[in-house]
């Protein structure tokens, strides 16, 4: 090297570096090194989220995290034999697809905490929709636009930062090839191992875990639709002539009442069960002194935390519908329903339903004559809950619009009833006067005066009051309508149509709702006295619990004639 380039690059005199010069150069280095090691720690945090943490977030313990991810040894192995470039490119594949597992497992966490179940990859896509006009009819279309804007980037961001997480430990691998590969070979051994021996530390949950199992939840639900169509061919009611179907109710009016979120733990978790048990016990003694009876019991739903209609169309159809496939099929059928049997058997039909905000064609389907929907319920009066009517409204509706016309013909009606469906907030504190309720404007006080849902829902204990309380108030509508406008002519029916969220209930409960009739002719009860109901409003611990699809049977068999299938 040249004599003046050696005293070019000397530093001249009076330029040397000072102390605190390579001071804060040392600073920053080891500035660079923390923030290395920490942000590669963070993409092995992100990596493992996809490959091994729970879908639950009540199984977020730290046990659960003890696991061997296979599909993690198996990304290893494919960047220590892959050449050059073409590690790069497996690592951004891997990163999308680990990605799309984060996100997956994002909405099972929030499908397990809503619905009790995971998310179900072939037939949730549809309730996308329905969140979306659930959130429409709760904060406003700008609202739900902008919660779905957000989940988009959201989800963006997640396969971003999975894809460069990946590339990060792509990088560490390539690095320190030979300790990647003495690991990945004790870990394999290990996962192998584990396996043979079904080792758990947590029940349920194998030490030697494969994400790719989620999959085969696909496989399954595509077979379903075989399944289910097997289970459709058959109809025991659907050779029965209609003239022979009902013959014990003719004449009455038939009242088919879902009450949202109306489970057992309503009545038997200590959290509920005194005040709904008080309002239970006191209903059915004001109902006898009036000349009604009642019976209960309990059937096992379908569904859990939300998906109402598809325990409507479980109990009306007789078919077991836990899915929306299932529930497309049959509303594209001409299975017989048990509102189609009323209507066929000369009743009049009707279905009041104040939280339809769109289109019901499924109404053909199920055999309703007249539809009254949100729009063309008449309400004038404040929004309640997620902007519905209160149900002493939506029962008075039905009372004014079909049973109080003079020498009006049997009707049948299904009326859910939605004031005990979520968030809970404003509830009514009460019921007014059922003269005074004309087009809803009366209930302006109480809406005013009610809780608002973004202050409900800061406190869990505040939820599940608010929760407790709807289901007394939509309890106490439907008994005060039978003292009010019940005869010998009226039947009631009323269920819950489902549990509510694992908030409400906690984890791991049944999804078993009570079910009651009621009536004041005694004959109506004698067809039931072999089923072993419970006498009152409400069943016991130990009242019998059917699965919700075998009631339309048992309730065309003990009011009319034995079944006669078609295929």
């Amino acid at each position: 090297m040249p004599f003046f380039t050696r005293l070019r690059r000397r530093p001249a005199q009076g330029t040397e570096p000072s102390p605190d010069a390579v001071e804060g150069g040392g600073h920053r280095s080891r500035g660079r090194t923390v923030a290395g090691w920490v942000t590669t720690a963070l993409a092995c945090v992100l990596v493992l989220f996809a490959l091994i943490a729970p879908n639950q977030i009540t199984r977020f313990t730290p046990e659960a995290f003890v696991r061997i991810p296979l599909e993690g040894l198996l990304g290893v192995a494919l960047v220590l034999i892959l050449p050059g470039r073409a590690k790069r490119v497996a690592a951004v594949i891997i990163g999308v697809i680990l990605g799309l597992l984060a996100i997956v497992k994002i909405v099972d966490i929030g499908f397990s905490t809503v619905l009790a179940r995971p998310f179900n990859l072939v037939f949730d896509w549809s309730l996308f929709g329905s969140a979306n006009q659930f959130l429409s009819a709760s904060v406003g279309r700008a609202g739900a636009i902008g919660a779905g804007i957000l989940a988009a980037v959201l989800a963006v961001g997640v396969l971003v930062l999975m894809t460069l997480a990946v590339l990060r430990l792509t990088r560490l691998v390539v690095q320190h090839n030979t300790s990647a590969t003495g690991a990945a070979t004790l870990l394999g051994v290990a996962w192998v191992t584990c396996a043979a021996l079904g080792a758990q530390l947590v029940p349920g949950v194998p030490v030697a875990g494969v994400a790719a199992g989620r999959l085969l939840q696909v496989r399954r639900s595509l077979e379903d639709r075989k399944e289910f169509a097997k289970e459709a061919s058959v109809d025991a009611f659907g050779g029965v002539p209609s003239d022979r179907l009902l013959t014990g109710l003719r004449g009455k009016d038939v009242l088919l009442s879902f009450v949202e979120s109306y489970g057992r733990d309503a009545i038997e978790d200590p959290r509920y069960a005194s005040e709904v048990g008080a309002v239970l016990d006191a209903g059915s003694s004001r109902l006898r002194a009036a000349g009604f009876a009642s019976r209960s019991a309990f059937l096992t739903s379908p569904t859990a935390g939300g998906g109402s209609w598809l325990a409507h169309s479980t109990l009306l159809s007789g078919l077991w519908i836990n899915n929306q496939q299932r529930y497309n099929s049959l509303v594209s059928s001409d299975r017989l329903t048990l509102s189609k049997a009323f209507e066929g058997a000369g009743w009049q039909t009707a279905a009041v339903m104040p939280g339809t905000t769109t289109a019901w064609p499924e109404a053909k389907f199920y055999g309703y004559e007249h539809v009254y929907d949100r729009w063309t319920i008449g309400y004038r009066g404040p929004r309640f809950n997620w902007g519905t009517p209160p149900d002493q409204y939506t029962l008075s509706v039905f009372q004014r619009t079909e049973r109080a016309k003079p020498k009006h013909p049997p009707v049948m009606a299904e009326i859910p009833l939605v004031t005990s469906h979520a968030p809970w907030a404003p509830t009514p504190s009460g019921l007014v006067d059922w003269k005074t309720v004309g087009d809803g404007t009366v209930f302006g006080p109480m809406a005013a005066a009610g809780d608002k849902p973004e202050d409900v829902w800061r406190s869990p204990s505040r939820i599940r009051t608010a929760y407790r309380q709807s289901i007394e108030y939509s309890l106490n509508a439907l008994i005060s309508y039978v003292q009010t406008y019940g005869d010998d002519n009226l039947v009631l029916i009323f269920l819950g149509d489902h549990q509510p969220a694992p908030l409400i209930t906690g984890q791991n409960a049944d999804r078993d709702v009570p079910i009651t009739i009621v009536a004041r002719d005694p004959a109506v009860l004698d067809r039931i006295s072999t089923w072993g109901w419970q006498d009152g409003l409400k069943p016991g611990p130990h009242a019998p619990v059917w699965p919700m699809n075998a009631f339309r049977d048992r309730f065309l068999t003990a009011f009319g004639s034995q079944p006669q299938p078609t295929r």
